[in-house]
């Protein structure tokens, strides 16, 4: 059952109470709603368990009046984009709860003793699975070499999460493209990125399958006869989704981040390993924003420098398609990053606990309505560059 903190709001999983009615609120227009400029555009990374962050943070934008106009997402952001852009905006919270609700792991608790508590968890969620999201398959205990065929080639099943994503999403919905949805995969064969979008051609839930279809752990999604993978193996913060995007727009870009790209020296072999997961799937989130700044300076550059051409030459074919390549579009980024928390180590992204649900998407929308007061796009961007980059930061916990 999905419990309410008020008449009108689901409230996640174990909710705490919600903050108090004297917070300051972000800056609104006349209408009661942000006024943003632009298109709104959240990117969820990868990241398991830690995708409730992303919940989180949707709860703020969605208690803000601010609704996305394209969710880009991969693996957990990928099934929690898919609810918020294959729902309508009263029933979107309710469905991201449900989904929340339904892949808590519950079990009996020894909180006399929290480390093995975890253990006893991790060890249940990897025998056991979790009843709404994966299953064990049988097909492993034939041994790894058993030739299986590439869709079988898993430790789990995850027709589970087929009939979750089914019961919780509303496709013929998505596909009136109300909101844009965009997931990424991987090619198994080729090895490329693919991104697939509702704006190009109608979706259903084996292209968000196949974004979360994380090796091997999960088996892979056959999509018009070609195999695909969960797109964090090859890029786990799909920026350059809406960088590149063509027609380009600006745009606010609320960046949520699941794994820290920065973090303390590792002092163990068990640190080192967790350490090299962050690294691993923060996918150089950092160095891709700073290609695309480049890149995007460049087409002020080329916008600037077609003010110079007499207009005469500039009616001429070949310096219209070269003039084609600037622009005078702004995007404001937003990173969000999820905080660590006491207790967080190599196996973080599998704690499924309903508690670690909680205090994640507690924290998401926190930072977020940080992030919302702070209302950093107000800010006069530089004519000259097309990308500025606003590091909110986890608040302090």
């Amino acid at each position: 059952m999905v419990r309410k903190t008020r008449k009108d709001q689901p409230a996640p999983p174990d909710a705490e109470p919600p903050p108090p009615k004297d917070e300051p609120a972000p800056p609104k227009a006349a209408d009661g709603a942000l006024d943003i400029p632009g298109q709104v555009v959240v990117v969820f990374q990868g990241g398991g368990a830690l995708g409730a962050y992303q919940a989180g943070v949707y709860q703020a934008l969605h208690d803000a009046q601010v609704e996305p106009d394209w969710v880009i997402g991969t693996s957990i952001g990928a099934i929690n984009g898919a609810i918020i852009a294959g729902n309508p905006r009263d029933e979107r919270l309710a469905r991201l709860t449900e989904f929340w609700d339904r892949v808590a792991y519950r079990h009996a608790s020894t909180s006399w003793l929290p480390n093995l508590d975890g253990w006893l968890r991790n060890v249940g969620i990897v025998t056991q699975g979790i009843p709404a999201f994966f299953t064990p398959r049988i097909e492993p205990w034939f041994g790894l070499h058993a030739r299986v065929g590439l869709e079988q080639a898993a430790f789990y099943s995850t027709e589970p999460l087929r009939e979750t994503l089914t019961a919780l999403v509303d496709f013929d919905y998505l596909n009136r493209r109300e909101m844009r949805l965009t997931v990424g995969t991987v090619n198994v064969c080729s090895g490329r990125m693919r991104y697939f979008t509702n704006r190009d051609a109608p979706m259903d839930v084996g292209h968000v399958m196949a974004s979360a279809a994380f090796p091997p752990g999960f088996p892979s999604v056959r999509i018009d006869g070609e195999t695909y993978w969960d797109g964090g193996i090859y890029s786990n913060t799909p920026l350059e989704a809406v960088l590149d995007d063509r027609p380009r727009n600006s745009s606010v870009i609320f960046a949520v981040q699941l794994w820290p790209g920065s973090g303390p020296e590792p002092e163990s072999i068990w640190q080192a390993m967790s350490r090299q997961r962050d690294i691993q799937y923060s996918s150089r989130a950092e160095s891709h924003l700073e290609r695309q700044r480049q890149i995007h300076r460049l087409r002020h550059v080329i916008r600037e420098l077609g003010q110079h051409i007499p207009e005469d030459a500039r009616d001429d074919p070949a310096v219209q398609e070269l003039l084609g390549w600037g622009c005078g579009t702004t995007m404001q980024v937003l990173e969000l990053d999820a905080p660590r928390f006491e207790g967080d180590d190599l196996n973080k992204d599998i704690d499924f606990s309903a508690s670690g649900i909680q205090r994640r998407w507690a924290a998401g929308r926190e930072d977020t309505m940080r992030a919302l007061q702070r209302a950093p796009w107000l800010e006069e961007p530089d004519p000259m560059e097309g990308i500025s980059i606003h590091r909110m930061g986890p608040a302090t916990r």
